[in-house]
């Protein structure tokens, strides 16, 4: 039976917007999405929302898992507090489950070194190459870049990150998932017929 649990990391200053059509699509689609906090004490997102976290970075194993999903937030570029989860990732892709990574988690990835060796995007190109690391050839750029198992968007891309998730997982495919973006990114509503169909 396929893993159907999406965990979806949460820590304080990460960017809830970043995540919400995701989360609320693959919820819809059968996923449970459970949170991933540093402990499982409660985090602040920059929205001011407080998440208690359902279980702690150390109990999170890849096999348990269809996906990990890091999001921006400012702890990403003032110090080392998130390089955990970017290790995580790191165990997520060895293991041939997927990671998806938007805004600021794509610097923790790019710290990592997981960013070497794949196609991959993120706010601007300069932004990771301030990290030092060795993937600024496989930079792209556009809005979100699938990469085998690894997923990255740009911080103004939540759409496009969602629609690379759900393609990945195979939530929506072909015609449905162009409705999807259609309807979401560019408001068209004759794509809701599509998507209802």
């Amino acid at each position: 039976m396929p893993r159907r649990t999406a965990h979806l990391a949460v820590y304080d200053t990460y960017a809830d917007w970043e995540t919400g059509h995701t989360t609320a699509h693959l919820s819809r689609a059968g996923f449970t999405v459970r949170t991933v906090g540093p402990t499982t004490d409660t985090v602040t997102t920059l929205g001011g929302l407080r998440v208690q976290p359902d279980l702690a970075l150390a109990e999170l194993r890849p096999e348990d898992s269809a996906l990990l999903i890091l999001t921006g937030a400012d702890l990403w570029d003032s110090g080392d507090e998130l390089a955990p989860f970017a290790r995580t990732a790191r165990d997520f892709l060895d293991a041939g489950v997927p990671v998806a990574t938007i805004c600021g988690a794509t610097a923790g990835l790019a710290r990592e070194g997981l960013l070497d060796d794949r196609a991959h995007t993120s706010a601007v190109s300069f932004y990771l190459a301030a990290t030092g690391y060795k993937g600024g050839e496989r930079y792209v750029d556009a809005d979100a870049v699938t990469d085998g198992d690894l997923i990255t968007a740009g911080p103004t891309e939540p759409v496009a990150f969602a629609r690379e998730v759900f393609a990945r997982l195979g939530v929506y495919e072909g015609e449905k998932l162009d409705a999807w973006y259609r309807l979401f990114h560019d408001s068209d509503a004759s794509a809701y017929e599509v998507l209802q169909g």
